[in-house]
């Protein structure tokens, strides 16, 4: 079973996240802090006490925003011991999930919490951390994307997706709307949508066809209009691009 410790500077939200934690059966314990500076007392008491000490954590959620030493700079510090805890961000911003993931983060998990959401993150904490089996998960519907906005999941169609940028082993959704990040590489989208139309056009950049209003070539360069956005095709890339272009044509 996990030992959880919760790091949050605001005391209701730090109450609410170490009950739910103690009502998960994968979770041994979860005791609070209230701030990053306590919270790294905290780690290194527990590093110092060995993997099965007393004192021991295996997994800190930790908020991202808070006075003097941030969510993200305690990760950063962790990243510098040998055997450091295992690390689930929980906050209010979307922003930060990029670097959350360059820290080796096991899940990003936005506000406000659901239980449901966090006993997600509760789960690949535990696969990681070699204390549970894995369990086979369902085929996703292949129609639409599941995106988390303000601690609510939302089904984003396929369909309406023009666009997909590439974040590290994030990838960030473009439609007509907006854009929505989610944690799953480029790589494995460009798998599952290659038969839905989707192309590879550049490392950085998925693109529905159906979506290309013009191509563009300048000087050599080569480009495509997607809604108003301009796109670089990169030159491996271009061949097949205009391949494929002429024959849906």
């Amino acid at each position: 079973m996990l030992r959880a410790l919760a790091v949050d500077d605001e005391r209701p939200s730090l109450e609410e996240l170490v009950y739910l934690l103690n009502a998960d059966p994968r979770i041994g314990s979860a005791e609070g802090a209230g701030d990053a500076t306590e919270a790294l007392r905290r780690i290194t008491r527990a590093l110092e006490s060995g993997p099965d000490g007393p004192d021991a954590i295996d997994v800190v959620f930790l908020d991202i925003n808070m006075p003097g030493l941030d969510g993200l700079d305690l990760a950063r510090l962790l990243t510098g011991f040998a055997r450091p805890p295992l690390v689930v961000f929980v906050t209010a911003h979307e922003d930060f999930a990029v670097q959350a993931f360059d820290l080796k983060a096991v899940d990003y998990v936005l506000k406000p919490v659901r239980k449901e959401r966090l006993a997600e993150a509760v789960r690949r904490a535990a696969e990681q951390r070699g204390t549970a089996p894995r369990i086979p998960v369902h085929e996703p519907d292949p129609d639409h994307i599941p995106v988390e906005l303000g601690g609510v999941t939302r089904f984003v169609a396929v369909d309406d997706i023009t666009h997909v940028e590439a974040q590290g082993d994030y990838a960030r959704l473009h439609t007509g709307k907006g854009s929505h990040l989610v944690r799953i590489p480029l790589s494995t989208l460009e798998d599952r949508w290659r038969s839905r139309g989707f192309v590879r056009i550049h490392r950085r950049h998925l693109v529905a066809l159906r979506h290309i209003g013009e191509l563009r070539l300048d000087a050599g360069t080569v480009s495509v209009l997607v809604g108003t956005e301009e796109l670089q095709v990169s030159r491996r890339h271009a061949r097949e691009l205009r391949d494929l272009l002429m024959r849906r044509s």
